[in-house]
């Protein structure tokens, strides 16, 4: 099964559960995760369930390609890791 883990910033503000699923495709896998606190999902996708400006995904170390639909393949073994963004100067 695949498996998603959120990075610790995004700890501060809402549980972040590490997330065993069969999903194929990387929304199914994000589905999976709001399922379990449905929080999660405003800091992860926008009103229209694209990728916020302010979050990037890993899927096995490449960075996903479909911001939108978020359609990226998962495989059985697949690590996605789930990062906030951070800015500062």
């Amino acid at each position: 099964m695949a498996i998603l883990e959120f990075t610790p910033q995004l700890r501060r503000f809402v549980d972040t559960p590490v997330v065993e699923t069969p999903a194929t495709v990387l929304r199914e896998g994000l589905e999976a995760a709001f399922a379990i606190n449905p929080r999660l999902r405003g800091y992860v996708v926008d009103d229209q369930g694209h990728l916020r400006a302010n979050v990037v995904i890993f899927i096995d170390g490449r960075r996903v390609r479909d911001l939108r639909g978020l359609t990226d393949p998962l495989g059985p073994d697949t690590r996605v890791h789930v990062f906030q963004a951070l800015s500062g100067g």
